[in-house]
């Protein structure tokens, strides 16, 4: 195989651990995948039906939700026909296609995350300007800027992958990931190399970013009784999400650059497929635990609900 053009499918090795127990493994994730919907739709429904919660803060989570279930449909529902499939195989459009979804979904989370964090920096550091510094305007802009951005990166890396010559057609994952591609060509890939460092160097700049933010809102906090019950209302679940998803990432990244052949097949499924596992469920359960407003609203829209039935069954 000489070039891209005989490369039609890709084979998708990842699922040789998963024969013997497929239809457990079947089960879980198709629960996974439904507790997953089910409770990013819940907070995405609650912010938008509230006018209380159409602030920058709520527009931001309700963005990471949509976002979440955005990439989790790149992965569930091909890693689902797989594990029933004799031979998991991909075409090479879809390889692309599911790691451009995937891997833009990634990226989009770091960008909210960051979006969030300056939003709280200017809620507890800068109070009397948050309103003309979040403004309407500019909350459209950077939501814009969270999804175009990580979209322009990821075409770019699909762009330099779809050129490279192959000469191997086995995955070694249990779904399409860049460098793994990248990892089958026959010839030179310095451009995917140096360019993926940009982006990753791109998104260290982000997690700067964070941690400056961070500090001034520690500082802040420490200085009134308000600041640190705003700090621990608002501040705590961004904190849990963002370990959360850095945690998540820095696994991935690890194991898709400097994975270890001594490592079971087993470990390294986990490991390839944790980020879409923890973050899509953990994010909104924690935020809508611990934001009060959130809490609130989805407890009455529950109880609103149950009343409804409840008049319902008794007609």
């Amino acid at each position: 195989m000489n070039n891209t053009s005989s490369i039609v499918y890709f084979y998708l090795s990842g699922f040789n651990a998963t024969v013997n127990y497929r239809y457990t493994l079947l089960s879980l994730i198709i629960l996974c995948y439904c507790l997953i919907v089910m409770v990013n739709v819940c907070l995405i429904f609650t912010i938008m039906l509230d006018q209380n919660l159409h602030e920058p803060m709520y527009i931001f989570l309700c963005c990471l939700c949509i976002n979440g279930l955005y990439g989790t449909a790149g992965f569930y529902p091909k890693f689902a026909f797989d594990l029933l499939s004799d031979i998991p195989v991909i075409s090479h459009v879809g390889c692309l296609l599911q790691v451009f979804v995937i891997y833009s979904n990634a990226k989009i989370d770091y960008s909210i995350l960051v979006l969030m964090a300056y939003d709280r920096y200017v809620a507890i550091c800068r109070p009397l300007e948050y309103h003309t510094v979040m403004s309407v305007r500019r909350t459209a802009v950077f939501v814009m800027l969270s999804w175009l951005i990580p979209f322009c990166f990821e075409a770019a890396v699909i762009s330099l992958t779809s050129t490279l010559k192959l000469c191997a057609f086995h995955i070694h994952k249990v779904y399409c990931e860049n460098w793994a591609i990248v990892k089958l060509a026959c010839g030179s890939t310095s451009a995917n190399d140096i360019f993926g460092l940009i982006v990753i160097a791109f998104y260290f700049c982000h997690s700067l970013c964070i941690a400056c933010s961070y500090l001034q809102l520690v500082r802040a906090a420490l200085k009134s009784k308000e600041g640190r019950r705003k700090f621990t209302q608002t501040c705590v679940p961004h904190i849990f999400c963002l370990f959360n998803v850095t945690a998540a990432l820095l696994f991935d990244l690890m194991y898709s650059r400097y994975g270890s052949a001594f490592i079971s097949e087993h470990l390294k499924n986990f490991m390839a497929i944790q980020f879409l596992l923890f973050p899509p469920i953990l994010n909104p359960v924690i935020y809508g635990l611990i934001l009060k407003k959130i809490r609130h609203r989805i407890i009455h829209l529950c109880r609103m609900v149950y009343q409804r039935f409840s008049l319902k069954r008794k007609v």
